[in-house]
């Protein structure tokens, strides 16, 4: 039953191809077709058989039109089999530094009986594929067997899932993916793919940054042409990969297919804390001009929270004593940092490199770095926006009890909010600020290539810094501060020595970021409730003995009950938001004074601010 569904869904694709193809040739036949007429006119007049005015106006006429005509189907055809398809940025992954893992992945596809991936790429994101980098522009010269023209599909696997899944959950969740190889390597199949491809990206042309204004004219009907084929072939392209998907899944039935049901729960798991870990914990760090070097580890210690949390996830941190598929890589912690980076890039259009306004983060020194600084630089933002509309400034400068006493006498929310973020727009054009906090990174441009594990051709720049000791991967942090410090229970240093460029695995994808922006921008009044928020956390830091924390869940939290500053201890108190929205939006500041009082924390007492 098996054979027959794969063979079943391998004929349905091929005849899909086919049909992709066929529009491909009834295209160039109507291109051809005025050529045709105007040979059988001009025919016709040399044998004296079409002789007169109206046929040698009618020969004259055709045969500029087919000359018109011709022309425009070449530079059509010109552009489709150039244009660069998109390519996704992934951080690429020599053998040499996963041996082991490109031996299972060969394993798999030995054991599939198909062709085996041109190499590995790693991705941050939940999801694993194929994709075909056999194009020129996608061609780099010394870069291994993928280079070739004829180069089986390089295999894109999510970076979560190397750090949450074991090694035989992993080759369970591949094996569908790495069985694809086979029917990719049909040549109808292929030729339907590229030219599917090559569609696409004729589309995109005339939209693409740096085109001048002549080329973006010229490309503008070229454009068009390639919209209504793409329109043409659209159902028998979904139809083919369907087929190409249905035929993979059955030939894969025959390896760990009972494992595979299991480790597909791990698939939604591994996304719901991924999700859940850039938008709580990642992007309030890079609003901060901060990036979390240690994303993928992150995810295990987000997982293994939400089992100890949610009953439904009870069992999977038991898993952890299990070898990590992490360990099939030589240096984990050089990959989870590049994918760090690239996840920063693609989420949040940061820098392609570290910098003085764009520096990792570990994640013992996030509160101190992020959240710490995060409301304080709020704060101060806060307090300069009523320095501007002519609040009554106390004695003992900048305190609490001013932003309570403004906001329950004058009724001016959506001014001060206005004021916010005009005062960010500021902050965001003004020369050598990386990335003020709710603004995006100030690096948009093109991905670029990075120092790899193997000697390249020529000079690479950087992409991040090597951690030096960190902690084992794969397995989950004691603590939030356990997946980047050293067997001390210190941060390593991130500052490479004088005149060294860290290395790291090399990254392709040139499109610009970020593509997938985790947020809408915040809305003034939102923007005004985290500013109010964050002068409320450090009066308590300041005058109550609370503390920055981090919650994997949750992201940035304020503990109250510790020994003091950076005390892990305290106990999480999340309900000062309904409080502070009773201040800003009723004007009643009784709510958050009570609360204050509960905390013991001094309103009247100056904060420190950034």
């Amino acid at each position: 039953m098996g054979a027959m569904g794969e063979e079943r869904g391998a004929q349905a694709a091929r005849a899909r191809a086919r049909a992709v193809l066929r529009v491909r040739g009834r295209a160039w036949a109507v291109a051809l077709l005025p050529a045709a007429v105007a040979v059988v006119l001009l025919a016709g007049g040399a044998a004296g058989r079409l002789a007169g005015p109206a046929w040698d106006a009618a020969r004259w006429a055709v045969s500029g039109a087919a000359a018109v005509v011709l022309l425009g189907a070449a530079a059509v055809g010109a552009v489709v089999a150039r244009a660069r398809p998109a390519l996704t940025p992934t951080v690429e992954i020599a053998e040499s530094s996963a041996p082991d893992l490109y031996g299972m992945v060969r394993d798999l596809a030995a054991r599939l009986t198909v062709p085996a991936p041109s190499a590995i790429a790693l991705t941050p994101d939940c999801d694993s594929w194929l994709e075909d980098r056999t194009h020129r522009a996608h061609r780099l010269p010394g870069r291994g067997p993928h280079a070739a023209p004829d180069a089986a599909p390089v295999l894109v696997i999510g970076s979560p899932f190397l750090w949450w899944m074991r090694v035989g959950e992993l080759r369970a969740v591949l094996a569908p993916v790495v069985a694809g190889t086979g029917p990719s390597a049909h040549p109808d199949i292929a030729a339907a793919r590229r030219f599917v491809r090559g569609l696409d990206a004729a589309v995109a042309l005339p939209g693409r940054p740096g085109l001048g204004a002549v080329r973006r004219l010229g490309a503008r009907p070229v454009a068009a042409v390639a919209r209504t084929l793409l329109r043409a072939v659209g159902e028998h392209a979904a139809e083919m990969e369907r087929g190409v998907a249905a035929a993979a899944s059955e030939r894969a039935r025959a390896v760990d297919y009972g494992l595979r049901i299991v480790a597909q729960e791990q698939v939604g798991l591994a996304y719901a804390g991924w999700d859940r870990l850039l938008t709580r914990v990642a992007l309030p760090a890079w609003r901060m001009g901060r990036w979390p070097s240690r994303l993928d580890a992150g995810v295990v210690s987000t997982l293994t929270e939400l089992s100890r949390r949610d009953r439904l996830a009870e069992g999977f941190a038991s898993r952890l004593g299990e070898r990590p598929a992490c360990d099939l890589l030589e240096e984990p912690g050089l990959v989870d940092e590049a994918t760090s980076l690239l996840a920063a890039r693609i989420f949040h259009g940061g820098p392609a490199e570290p910098g003085p306004g764009w520096a990792p983060v570990d994640w013992q020194r996030y509160p101190e770095e992020v959240v710490d600084r995060k409301w304080r630089t709020e704060a101060a933002r806060l307090h300069r926006v009523l320095d501007r509309l002519g609040a009554r400034t106390g004695p003992q400068g900048p305190t609490l009890t001013r932003v309570l006493e403004h906001f329950s006498t004058a009724e001016d929310g959506e001014r001060v909010a206005a004021a916010l973020v005009a005062e960010l727009s500021r902050e965001e054009r003004a020369p050598g600020r990386a990335a003020p906090d709710g603004a995006p990174g100030s690096g948009t441009g093109p991905l670029v290539p990075t120092a790899a594990f193997e000697p390249a051709a020529g000079p690479l720049p950087p992409a991040g810094t090597p951690p030096h000791g960190s902690a084992p991967y794969g397995s989950a942090p004691s603590s939030a501060a356990a997946p980047g410090t050293d067997s001390s229970g210190t941060a390593p240093s991130r500052t490479p020595p004088s005149g060294a460029a860290p290395a790291g695995p090399p990254v392709r994808g040139a499109d610009d970021l970020p593509l997938l922006p985790l947020q809408p921008p915040r809305s003034g009044r939102e923007l005004l409730a985290d500013h109010v928020l964050a002068a409320v956390c450090c009066a308590a830091v300041d005058t109550a003995g609370a503390a920055p924390g981090l919650d994997w869940l949750d992201g940035p939290v304020l503990l109250v009950g510790g020994d003091g500053a950076g005390d892990a201890g305290g106990r999480r108190r999340a309900d000062v938001g309904p409080p502070v929205l009773a201040l800003i939006e009723d004007a009643d500041p009784e709510p958050l004074r009570d609360w204050l009082t509960s905390v013991g924390a001094r309103p009247e007492k100056p904060v420190r601010l950034v």
